[in-house]
């Protein structure tokens, strides 16, 4: 076939596909996973335009790009391969560290150099937004397999302001990264307009209390008008306003202003809207209307590579042992890992100390102490699951058959590979001694389905809050 033979196949496959999302009320994640633009083809091969390298891999990863070759086949007959071209102007940061362990990079010195001169220039050119915080970029960001979705739904967001992402609702746990990722929108949005937009990034106890000086100022029209003329509303911390009525009514109208002027409108919260109690119903649901991304801690591999990258940041270099003790030991969220990490730095400016593995365990025994006690177990999963679905822990460990032993393992498995550091044979001893393939294929098993049910996707992200949230 000669150039673009394919492309009515095309155009009419993602038709299609969009018209499946659309009717599993999945609209947003199709925006964001099939942002391509077709360019051309062959006999045997097409060529898109997509906005980065790690975008491309990531829809490969979720088999989004086998769901398109898949109806092409359907249509053509044909097994078409799709290759991709990033565009030049979508620079993302780089996917987390742990793709490429740190003992593999070895750049020259003259790498390393252009790298630091490329990281003064940006610094430079950076506009700083007086209510953001400058260290808060997509670059500086680290995605793991906890974050991931969040991260490109704020990318979008930075992306298409006021487009489909449009409420965004980032929730999570305390320092998961929410601010992070929603002050990375403000900073790229600021410069990539040169400034010359208006931003607002304020916490909720912020927004009520200036609201409340408003009304004993009688300057409420000031207020209104200071808010309605946005073009991107940051509100952090959105569960402050519950039982705040005032407040949550005049933040209703502001978002109805905004949202019908396509302004861009970000949230984050500690939990989903939906167990807010208190808040009223009408601007829940408001809230509740756009794209929601949770943020959950970062796994082994994801520590590791915010470890590194931080110490990029700060341009130090500690032995690798050190880092993998402090990833392994501190599993509570980004905050406290980083937190660890400064901690050591600076006793060993203090001490002017090499920093080996031995000092480390010393200096923080404490931290490591909180936070293993505080790690997810394998009996905590089991147990949660196992009452949810209303069945016995002998059944989940056993070799029993009925589906309605199968889905409640399976789930268990896949949530106990994301929680704790255990391998596959590890987590085969810890389900009745089955075999690691077996339990392979049943984390596999359930990451398949969570790319077509999102009822499934909820249950997890629920079944996981219950998990972190039990008491012995």
């Amino acid at each position: 076939m000669s150039e673009q033979n394919y492309q009515a196949f095309w155009n009419e496959v993602l038709n299609l596909i969009h018209e499946e999302y659309k009717a599993k009320g999945q609209e947003d994640e199709f925006t964001l996973w099939f942002n391509m633009t077709y360019l051309k083809d062959t006999l045997t091969q097409i060529t898109v335009s997509v906005p980065s390298k790690m975008m491309w891999d990531m829809m490969v990863k979720k088999g989004h790009v086998k769901e398109i070759q898949d109806k092409l086949y359907e249509m053509t007959g044909q097994n078409v391969d799709i290759t991709y071209v990033a565009k030049k102007d979508f620079i993302l940061p780089s996917p987390p560290a742990a793709e490429m362990p740190a003992e593999e990079k070895k750049d020259s010195p003259a790498e390393q150099t252009s790298e630091s001169e490329k990281n003064k220039a940006n610094a430079k050119d950076f506009k700083k937004h007086p209510q953001l915080d400058e260290n808060f970029t997509f670059d500086t960001f680290v995605p793991g397999e906890n974050s991931d979705y969040a991260f490109r739904a704020a990318w979008a967001a930075a992306k298409d302001p006021g487009g489909g992402f449009s409420p965004l609702l980032i929730y999570g746990g305390s320092g998961m990264g929410k601010t992070h990722l929603m002050q990375s929108i403000g900073n790229h949005l600021y410069n990539e307009k040169k400034g010359n937009i208006k931003i607002c990034y304020i916490s909720a106890e912020n927004f009520t209390n200036e609201f409340t000086t408003s009304i004993k100022n009688i300057t409420t029209e000031k207020f209104k008008t200071k808010y309605r003329n946005l073009d991107v509303l940051l509100i952090d911390d959105i569960h402050f306003l519950i039982g705040k009525e005032g407040t949550q009514e005049e933040l209703f109208h502001t978002f109805e202003d905004l949202h019908q002027k396509k302004a861009q409108i970000v949230f984050t919260c500690d939990r989903p809207i939906t167990e807010l109690k208190g808040m009223f119903d009408r601007l829940a649901s408001r809230i509740n209307s756009g794209t929601k991304v949770d943020l959950q801690p970062p796994n082994y591999e994801t520590r590791q590579a915010i470890l590194r990258k931080e110490l990029e940041i700060l341009n130090k270099h500690i032995d690798p042992e050190v880092v993998d003790y402090i990833a392994k030991n501190v599993q509570t969220n980004v905050r406290e890992l980083k937190g660890c990490l400064i901690t050591m730095l600076n006793y060993a400016d203090l001490m002017n100390h090499p920093l080996t593995l031995e000092i480390a365990q010393k200096r923080l025994r404490d931290t490591v102490s909180q936070t293993s006690t505080e790690s997810v177990t394998i009996d905590t999963i089991q147990k949660v699951v196992a009452e949810y679905y209303n069945i016995s822990i002998s059944d989940m460990k056993s070799r029993k058959r009925p589906k309605k032993v199968v889905i409640p393992r399976q789930i268990a498995i896949y949530i106990a590979r994301k929680l704790c550091d255990y391998s596959y044979p590890e987590l085969g001893n810890e389900f009745g001694g089955k075999d690691h393939t077996t339990i392979m294929h049943s984390y596999e098993k359930v990451v398949d389905q969570l790319k077509i049910d999102s009822v499934l996707d909820s249950t997890i992200e629920m079944l996981i809050r219950k998990i972190r949230e039990y008491k012995k």
